[in-house]
């Protein structure tokens, strides 16, 4: 947490953070290390979104030397001690990151988690350690900060359980499964939809084909197996081919059905091309 706050030079050690969690234990932590031998000063104060800021200031230059001296940390030029991590817990060091100036947004609305980090080196070094247990994340920079970001859902269920936080690891799975099946019933719901078009589109030209045929033929006129079928669209505008199909005499398949219906549109198509209705000429 120290290691990622805010300002951190040889006259002034200073974290800032919006989660009251965070900052209560920054606070405790400085407390039960260095007792009243260090002295936090602390203040809250209201940014324009109306988030509250929590900021804890450190600044007795012996103070703040006894306190880099402790963790080792080079205010020079921060970086990640691997002996301290090796020596202790890599996923309790990334969980003090992410409490030092780590986000995540609501799954609900996307999957984004991030690091505010003030030093580029320092972006690049946690980079490399979320690579190092198969993390995929990025760096960007905003507002004369770096961003180590990940989009991913999987790698931020994978982060969010290294630190330590299963329950949220848990939320982020449900709200991805409700994701997924409403994607599923939306696709569903679209694919009925267009069906049901291509099938209602299907039947008006079926209709118009057979009472053209019916005006410049007859339908009484035409072979059994077209009359049969044709009279049989004209009285069930919403019949699919299968449906039609069982209901004949001798029933057939959808796609005999469907050959029949191609004969009429040729006969049609024969009488389009060969001039207007008899009943207009």
């Amino acid at each position: 947490m120290l290691l990622f706050s805010r300002t951190l030079s040889h006259e002034k050690i200073c974290f800032q953070t919006e989660s009251k969690i965070s900052a209560d234990m920054f606070k405790l932590l400085i407390y039960d290390v260095f007792g009243k031998s260090v002295q936090v000063k602390a203040h809250t104060s209201t940014r324009k979104n109306g988030a509250e800021l929590y900021s804890f200031d450190i600044d007795d230059r012996d103070a703040v030397k006894k306190i880099l001296g402790k963790y080792r940390i080079s205010a020079a030029e921060r970086g990640i001690d691997s002996e301290i991590i090796v020596n202790n817990s890599l996923g309790v060091f990334a969980a003090g990151v992410f409490l030092a100036c780590g986000s995540v947004n609501n799954p609900s609305k996307e999957y984004h988690l991030e690091f505010t980090v003030p030093e580029r080196h320092l972006a690049e070094e946690l980079l490399t350690l979320l690579g190092d247990i198969g993390v995929n994340a990025k760096i960007a920079s905003r507002r004369g900060q770096f961003v180590v970001y990940i989009k991913e859902s999987e790698s931020i269920e994978d982060t969010l359980t290294f630190i330590g936080a299963q329950q949220c690891t848990l939320e982020l799975m449900n709200v991805k499964i409700y994701k997924d099946v409403r994607n599923k019933a939306n696709r569903i719901a679209n694919c009925d939809t267009a069906n049901i078009d291509k099938v209602v589109n299907a039947a008006i030209r079926q209709i118009e084909d057979i009472q053209l045929i019916d005006r410049n033929v007859g339908i009484e006129n035409l072979p059994d197996e077209l009359r049969e079928i044709a009279e049989i669209r004209l009285a069930n505008t919403d019949m699919s081919l299968k449906e039609i199909g069982d209901s004949l005499e001798n029933p057939i398949s959808r796609s005999g059905v469907n050959h029949r219906f191609k004969r009429l549109a040729k006969m049609a198509d024969e009488i389009r091309t060969g001039g207007a209705d008899k009943n207009e000429s």
